[in-house]
């Protein structure tokens, strides 16, 4: 099966009805880098959800052989692929030839590599508050120059924020089971406004909004409405 083209999101109703393993879209960002740093495949993974962090193999956007992807996930070596089980208590980048020298990595997976022509890879974690919910994974032949390196880990975050927006702007809302009324609060206190000024420019009580926000900021996992807004806007929820 391999990863699955999608055109449109529309005919999902949830995430979970999503194909795991997507085939890589185009991005103007993604066409950029590429020119900026010689590169073979690319792999994008994780979503800052409960259930869809990395390391499941929940959320995948890749261009990576589809017959490799089909025995890599199909096979569950992902849970002990040297380069993945690594990367998930770091949040550094780490090469290949770094994660099979602290763990042995099984013939069947070197068998994949070298057989798919995957190249050495180099797999860069996204944290958030040291929690490492997603990565970008590059491959090719030779290993990168650190300067390249270095471009690679400024560009993984805005990249895989590009690539996972659709699924963000469509899902994560009732993946964290925002209300409307709680999203609609959240971005009017994004603009500047109190509680007194949202009841103003809504049809909610004052009392309403302030139970809103608080539980939006329950939900979100921050520590007060600030945070609550920081993160909204940082998971793409609000503008």
């Amino acid at each position: 099966m391999g990863c699955v083209s999608i055109e449109s999101l529309c005919r999902f109703r949830n995430l979970s009805e999503v194909p795991s393993h997507r085939q890589l879209r185009n991005s103007e960002l993604l066409e950029q880098l590429r020119k900026a740093v010689d590169f073979r495949y690319i792999a994008i993974g994780g979503l800052d959800l409960e259930g869809y962090r990395i390391g499941r193999g929940c959320s995948i956007d890749t261009d990576m052989p589809p017959a490799y992807i089909d025995s890599y996930f199909g096979e569950k070596l992902g849970l002990s692929d040297p380069l993945v089980v690594q990367s998930l208590h770091r949040t550094t980048p780490l090469t290949e030839e770094e994660a099979f020298a602290i763990m042995a990595p099984s013939q069947r997976l070197r068998y994949l590599l070298r057989s798919y022509g995957i190249g050495q890879r180099v797999q860069i974690p996204l944290s958030r508050h040291g929690v490492v919910y997603g990565g970008v994974c590059f491959t090719r032949e030779k290993p990168f120059k650190a300067s390249e390196l270095e471009l690679l880990v400024f560009f993984s975050e805005p990249l895989h924020r590009a690539i996972t927006k659709p699924l963000m702007d469509r899902f994560a809302a009732g993946a964290l089971r925002l209300t409307s009324g709680e999203l609609r609060c959240l971005e009017l206190a994004g603009k500047g406004l109190t509680s007194e000024e949202i009841a103003d420019a809504s049809d909610y009580r004052t009392e309403t909004i302030n139970s809103y926000l608080k539980s939006a900021t329950k939900k979100l996992g921050a520590a007060n409405r600030a945070h609550a807004i920081a993160e909204a806007i940082r998971r793409q929820l609000i503008s």
